[in-house]
C-alpha cells in the first residue's frame, strides 16, 4: 500500500508546469530523504498540500524501486522549478512576494533576481523568522489582503509547511511554493547553486555536504534512516 505522501507524489507527477503556474489557491511543498523523515512525523500537515514534489534523485530512484513509478525530480533551484516559475511570473507581469531567511538575506536575494529578471514584480518580503504566533497571523492576514500571484516561503521544513498552509487558510488564492534553503543560497552570490557536474551526476546532496556542514549531520542521519523508514511505510 502505497503511504499517503508517495500518493500525493505520483499524483503530482501527472500536472504540467503550466498547470502548476496557473492553477490559483493551492499550495505545494518539496520532499527529499531528509523532509522526508519529518513528513511522516506530521501527515496530517502535509496531507493538506495540493502537492508534494520529489527534491532529489534519491527519493525519485526509490519511488521507482519500491512503487514502479517514474517521478520528475523536482526542487525549487536553478537547476529545476526556480528559473521556469520566475520567468513564467516576469513575461506574464505576475507579482511574487517572499517569506525566507534572515532579512540582510532576503533583501540581497531579492536584488540578485531583479538583476536576473529585471521586469520581476516583487510586491514584498521579509524574513522567515518570527517572534510569536500572532506575529505569524498577521502576516498571513496582509499576504492574503494584497494577494499576490505567487508566495514562496523558505522558513526550513516543517516551519515553511506550517506558515503556508496557515496563509491558505487565511483565504490566499494565489500559488505557494517552499522552497527550503534556495533564498539563502542565493544571497551568497550563488543564485546558480549547484556546479553543473554535480547537477549532471545527481550529486546535489554531495556538494550541499561539503558547502553547508550543517547539512552533514542530517544527511548521514538520513542516509541510514530514511531506506528502513521508506520500506516499512511501503509494506505495514
Amino acid at each position: 500500500m502505497a503511504s499517503t505522501l508517495v500518493k500525493n507524489i505520483i499524483s503530482t507527477e501527472k500536472q504540467t508546469i503550466d498547470q502548476f503556474l496557473s492553477k490559483q489557491g493551492k499550495i505545494y511543498t518539496f520532499l527529499n530523504p531528509v523532509s522526508y523523515l519529518t513528513a511522516l512525523d506530521n501527515k496530517k500537515l502535509f496531507e493538506q498540500f495540493d502537492g508534494i514534489f520529489a527534491d532529489g534523485s534519491i527519493l525519485v530512484a526509490a519511488i521507482k524501486l519500491l512503487y514502479g513509478k517514474s517521478i520528475t525530480r523536482r526542487s525549487f533551484d536553478m537547476t529545476s522549478l526556480a528559473p521556469q516559475l520566475l520567468s513564467y511570473a516576469e513575461q506574464n507581469k505576475k507579482t511574487i512576494y517572499i517569506v525566507a531567511s534572515k532579512q540582510e538575506q532576503v533583501e540581497k536575494a531579492v536584488g540578485i533576481f531583479k538583476e536576473r529578471y529585471p521586469n520581476l514584480q516583487i510586491s514584498g518580503y521579509r524574513n522567515g523568522y518570527f517572534t510569536s504566533d500572532s506575529e505569524m497571523d498577521k502576516e498571513a492576514k496582509y499576504i492574503t489582503e494584497i494577494n499576490p500571484d505567487f508566495l514562496i516561503v523558505g522558513m526550513g521544513a516543517l516551519m515553511q509547511e506550517q506558515f503556508l498552509l496557515k496563509v491558505k487558510l487565511a483565504g490566499f488564492k494565489g500559488i505557494g511554493f517552499t522552497c527550503g534553503g534556495f533564498i539563502h543560497q542565493t544571497s551568497k552570490d550563488e543564485i546558480e547553486y549547484y556546479p553543473v557536474w554535480a547537477d549532471k551526476l545527481n550529486l546535489r546532496f554531495i556538494y550541499r555536504m561539503y558547502k553547508e556542514k550543517h547539512t552533514r549531520k542530517r544527511y548521514l542521519q538520513a542516509a541510514f534512516l530514511f531506506p528502513i523508514r521508506f520500506i516499512l511505510e511501503r509494506f505495514k
